[in-house]
């Protein structure tokens, strides 16, 4: 039997709710064999991030080859990048990985609203990784960021979406989480084709790594064979399911629930 692999390149979240601990947790609840490389350890809860400490290149690299020699999974999930110098490294190592897909979940503007990455890594992510890109998957200020302009209509949006193509993905999904709309609408755009995908929004705190869970979904559907779209369209129901059977746990901005679309199959 073929075991379907994914591969996510990520900060560590010692909370557990966002991070690589959130993208394993969804490859296993998708029944796909998981494996990381940490970028970078970061001491963290529900309450905020207490210390951060980035992994050296040599440590990054190690990490990579030691995948690639081995483990060859079918499509890699980028999260947390921290700079330029690790885009570079991972869009290198890349190169090198003939026929894989990668989902970028461009891990860009805390909730916040903070920039998280730095003039030079931002130019690194459009120059160096967006090309390499299956699917990008940012929400609304990180397409802002990328494309350079203010979405505030579904028309920018759209257009966004496919100035995200013209810098090189094949495909862009526009997450519409942070639009003040009365429900939570993301756009999925490729040259074959696009689609509008919504759901209700609930009122919790709960949704620290909504973005992450999200397109590690995505990854996992990709991993096992499915097209992009349908892909897209599990990882809306995934996420849909994870934000409303809140685990409620935590003083702050808690972690959704992974193990949520299990009981939603049911129904």
């Amino acid at each position: 039997m073929k075991i379907a692999k994914a591969l996510t390149i990520a900060g560590s979240d010692s909370g557990g709710g966002a991070g690589i601990q959130a993208d394993l947790k969804t490859f296993q609840e998708r029944g796909v064999y998981g494996m990381s490389v940490i970028t970078a350890v970061t001491a963290q809860n529900t309450l905020g991030v207490k210390s951060f400490h980035k992994v050296p290149a040599a440590i990054l690299d190690d990490q990579l080859v030691a995948i690639r020699e081995d483990l060859m999974p079918q499509v890699v999930k980028t999260g947390m990048l921290v700079d330029a110098e690790v885009i570079r490294h991972v869009a290198a190592e890349l190169k090198n990985w003939p026929g894989i897909q990668l989902v970028i979940d461009p891990v860009m503007i805390a909730k916040g609203g903070e920039a998280l990455l730095e003039k030079e890594a931002l130019q690194a992510l459009q120059e160096d990784l967006l090309p390499l890109a299956t699917l990008i998957t940012p929400n609304i200020p990180e397409a802002e960021a990328l494309v350079g302009m203010r979405i505030e209509t579904a028309e920018a949006v759209e257009k966004a979406a496919r100035m995200l193509i013209d810098l090189g993905a094949d495909a862009a999904l526009i997450k519409g989480g942070h639009a003040n709309t009365e429900q939570a609408a993301d756009f999925f755009f490729s040259p074959q084709e696009s689609i509008w995908l919504s759901s209700e929004r609930f009122d919790t705190p709960h949704t620290h790594g909504t973005g992450c869970t999200f397109s590690a979904c995505i990854t996992a559907e990709l991993a096992k064979g499915q097209s992009l779209v349908e892909s897209v369209r599990t990882g809306k129901e995934f996420i849909r399911c994870a934000i409303k059977e809140t685990l409620g746990i935590g003083h702050g901005h808690g972690p959704t629930n992974h193990f949520a679309y299990r009981e939603c199959e049911q129904k």
